[in-house]
């Protein structure tokens, strides 16, 4: 049997040489590591791909080539290139790589973040603007905002009173969770001072977790259908619970309509209407797609023009520039730039500061088990990245 598994791999790995030499270009491109056969540099990504990054940019400049399986990508260290490609050439670079994962259930069809270009996502995105994340909204929802920030207060101060550490990213999670699950349908989808709605929290993190493993199927395209990790299939778990939450939501405010008449001021009666009066403009499915909307990747701002020493993330070098961090100044985009902006930056403009100045005012904050010399600032990659240790605090 093992024999067969042996001849099986290897055979599959032998076609899939075939066909990378088959796809090779001659195109110039930048500079990089030597490619190895078939798998090309994946062995130089490690389990850091954004330190590994960082490191041989130190080697072979701001911008080089990698050939990852039989994708060959081309990796920007350099705000002044990044420029380029996010704000002056940024139509030509728009369309995104779609990871194999997300397109489970045809997720990657309906959501803003990877559709490409196109009269389809205009709309999502007109309709983000406008119905959700618009000034005008935004404001209006001030109470939303303040109301789930006094939950999030007193759960701090439950915590303070049994002497209790909290996670900090596991509470602003919450908080953010419930004060969208709010705009959007007028209802907590997460309880801030237990556990008991665990499998909303469980299903968005799963689909995170699942979407930031290095996977076969990304590298290998060669071998999409075939899913050797199980990957898209644990992902179309995952969208299943939740679309069946969404349809949920969404039937009963159907009926709750019919029966009642009532009227929500919340994004999903929006929705409703909308589809009432042009219903082939809008697909639930939309309503699905753009729950994801604050899932992003937190770009980590380090001195590029140091190449001595570019992975010491200094914060204070950034206190004397006048820099504007939504997507003008490339030195700071931790929201990225151009048309593929996150749409949620208004938003977390309001809540971020919120959350933290109402922490920061209202207790004192002491470590878990350590003091500040002794915190472990790893990084987990994924999707996101995370804290490799949850910042664990004691309220005051």
């Amino acid at each position: 049997m093992e024999y067969y598994y042996t001849l099986v791999f290897g055979s599959i790995l032998a076609l899939s040489f075939v066909y990378t030499l088959a796809k090779s270009s001659t195109k110039k491109l930048p500079p990089g590591p030597l490619p190895w056969p078939i798998i090309g540099n994946i062995h130089l990504l490690g389990a850091k791909p954004h330190v590994s990054l960082a490191n041989l940019a130190k080697i072979y400049g701001p911008i080089m080539s990698l050939k990852l399986g039989q994708i060959t990508t081309v990796v920007i260290s350099s705000s002044s290139i990044a420029k380029q490609v996010l704000k002056n050439q940024d139509q030509v670079f728009s369309t995104r790589f779609i990871p194999n994962a997300l397109q489970a259930h045809n997720h990657y069809q309906f959501s803003v973040p990877w559709l490409p270009v196109c009269p389809q996502w205009r709309m999502l995105r007109r309709i983000l603007k406008n119905n959700l994340l618009s000034s005008n909204r935004l404001d209006a929802n001030r109470h939303l905002r303040s109301q789930k920030v006094k939950e999030l207060i007193a759960y701090c101060a439950k915590c303070c009173q049994e002497g209790e550490a909290l996670d900090v990213g596991q509470v602003a999670f919450k908080t953010s969770l419930n004060l969208l699950s709010n705009t959007l349908f007028s209802k907590d989808l997460a309880d801030p001072f237990s556990d008991s709605k665990v499998e909303l929290k469980d299903v968005i993190w799963g689909i995170v977790d699942e979407v930031g493993k290095p996977n076969i199927v990304d590298f290998f395209p060669i071998f999409e259908k075939i899913d050797l990790q199980g990957i898209r299939c644990r992902t179309s778990i995952h969208f299943g619970k939740l679309f069946k939450l969404f349809d949920g939501l969404i039937n009963e405010r159907s009926e709750e309509k019919r029966m009642f008449h009532s009227e929500r001021s919340d994004v999903l009666e929006a929705f409703l209407n909308i589809k009432e009066e042009s219903p082939e403009e809008i697909d639930y499915n939309h309503i699905k797609s753009m729950f994801l909307v604050l899932v992003n990747v937190w770009t980590i701002a380090r001195d590029s023009t140091s190449w001595e020493d570019p992975l010491v993330f200094k914060p204070e070098r950034f206190l004397s520039l006048d820099l504007d961090m939504q997507g003008q100044d490339f030195e700071l985009i931790s929201f990225g730039a151009g048309r593929r902006i996150c749409p949620g930056l208004p938003l977390a403009l309001r809540l971020v500061p919120l959350m933290l100045g109402s922490l920061l005012n209202s207790f004192d904050w002491k470590l878990e088990g350590t003091g500040p010399e002794e915190l472990d600032m790893g990084e987990k990659f994924g999707f996101t990245l995370a804290k490799a240790r949850p910042l664990r605090v004691l309220p005051l």
